[in-house]
């Protein structure tokens, strides 16, 4: 396993464990399998697991924290997150406070090396592109993110309960760029990057969302990233492993592995398959630390520990793939 330079943590391996496989958002799996991914994930030199109170209302938080009972953490380190919404005064500090403490609970330990805010940033007069009836639970304006949330975080960090914290690169564009550009930043900001370009299903805040806008920003400004939907939600693999859900609401995802069949035949025609080849491409962009994977079982962590061992794509592979979806 590659290790790489990472602010918070010093080094961060290449590959990190994500929570929403091991929650099952990704499809269904079993606790067991769970288990065995989580040991040998860390057998192999995974040293950073991303888990959310989001990741199956709890589940993936609940499954590391069986499996790191007994074990030694040292040399670990574990991020987790909150949809804060739209708060004023106290409420923030309340809420992080109150979710972090569930959060520790359930993994079992004392403190997080990274707490990310999960949910995305808007102006002030911003509405959602869509379920903008939803906008004071899933997005936090400008003005709640400078006066109340940095402050709670850097609260949080003071009492010793987290490392440090950061943010999610999804959202407004206009909000994130002038979140990356201020002089309080975060010390870290997952980033979408996929060949597609795409956040699919969860760019809900604005139409046509360009995530290499944000991704670039911080590769200009220093700004640490962890890489989010290297596969985007199952369109970069081979076959999509569960149904559209019924309310729609993953619409994009499907859209996006039709969008992806060039890929597909790409992968193919150079031996390797297209998860694999995906994730290459996420390990091989420039300043990325670390992707963080979805894998739900020991099948889908061994393909992905393979691609790392593989190594980074040469130039003319990533312009070969950037070229399927240039527009």
């Amino acid at each position: 396993m590659q290790y790489r330079k990472f602010k918070p943590f010093g080094n961060i391996s290449a590959l990190s464990l994500g929570g929403g496989g091991l929650g099952q958002i990704w499809g269904e799996t079993s606790r067991e399998q769970v288990l065995e991914t989580i040991e040998i994930a860390l057998d192999q030199g995974i040293n950073h697991l991303d888990v959310a109170p989001m990741y199956g209302h709890g589940e993936a938080e609940s499954v590391v924290g069986e499996a790191l009972r007994g074990k030694s953490t040292d040399g670990l380190y574990v991020t987790t997150k909150c949809q804060i919404g739209t708060r004023r005064g106290h409420k923030v500090y309340e809420k992080l406070n109150a979710s972090l403490t569930d959060s520790l609970k359930l993994l079992g330990i004392e403190r997080v090396s990274l707490f990310l805010m999960h949910s995305q940033l808007i102006e002030d007069d911003y509405e959602l592109f869509k379920y903008n009836q939803f906008r004071e639970k899933n997005a936090t304006t400008l003005s709640c993110y400078f006066n109340e949330v940095i402050p709670a975080f850097e609260r949080l960090k003071q009492e010793g309960k987290i490392g440090d914290w950061g943010i999610g690169g999804i959202g407004q564009k206009e909000a994130l760029l002038t979140a990356l550009d201020h002089e309080c930043r975060p010390a870290a900001v997952q980033c979408i990057v996929n060949p597609l370009n795409s956040a699919g299903a969860i760019s809900y805040v604005s139409e046509n969302f360009d995530p290499k806008i944000i991704l670039q920003k911080c590769q200009h400004k220093d700004i640490p990233i962890l890489a989010i939907r290297a596969v985007q939600a199952g369109a970069l693999t081979s076959s999509m492993d569960r149904q559209p859900h019924s309310s729609g609401f993953d619409a994009e995802d499907f859209e996006d592995y039709a969008r992806a069949a060039p890929f597909r035949q790409l992968a193919d025609q150079w031996g390797e398959s297209p998860a694999s080849l995906a994730h290459r491409y996420a390990l091989s962009v420039s300043k990325v630390a670390s992707v963080i994977l979805g894998v739900k079982n020991t099948i889908e962590l061994q393909e992905c520990l393979q691609a790392e061992r593989a190594g980074r794509l040469s130039a003319d592979q990533m312009a070969t793939i950037q070229s399927l979806f240039a527009t």
